[in-house]
């Protein structure tokens, strides 16, 4: 196999395990995957949809991003969307397929789309930092 069908591979593997454990139904695999794509000390950010954004703003907040930081709260973050998009049958995640990667970083676009069929009904940016070890240490979403 060629260096750059195998880069392409692994790239395509971490995309569908990323994307995977949003979806992933038991808490013991759910908090595996974390411990397997984050590091210990990895920060998960989110710029929030516009909405989300408003309410704090009338709320008096000036700072619009939310933070996950290390395994305890990236399980209680991804946990908490399982709970409210997927775990009711409503919608399930998928990547876009055009996930890219440059040195260190990886970016991939993904949609939220409900399971009876139809149009998206959410879509994001994943911009990743990624270890050493290939595991995520930075993770920026934006809610597009």
């Amino acid at each position: 196999m060629t260096d750059t069908k195998q880069a392409a591979d692994d790239l395509r593997e971490l995309v569908d395990r990323y994307v995977a454990l949003w979806g992933e139904p038991d808490p013991e695999h759910r908090r595996a995957a974390i411990r397997d794509l984050w590091t210990a000390d990895a920060v998960h950010v989110l710029k929030p949809p516009e909405e989300m954004r408003t309410a704090a703003a009338a709320l008096g907040f000036d700072d619009q991003v939310l933070e996950a930081r290390g395994h305890a709260a990236l399980e209680v973050r991804v946990t908490r969307a399982y709970q409210e998009f997927v775990a009711p049958g409503t919608f399930e995640f998928r990547a876009l397929g055009d996930a890219d990667r440059l040195a260190d970083v990886v970016k991939f676009r993904w949609e939220m789309v409900p399971r009876a069929g139809g149009d998206a009904a959410g879509t994001g940016l994943e911009i990743l930092l990624l270890a050493p070890d290939g595991r995520i240490t930075r993770d920026y979403q934006f809610i597009e």
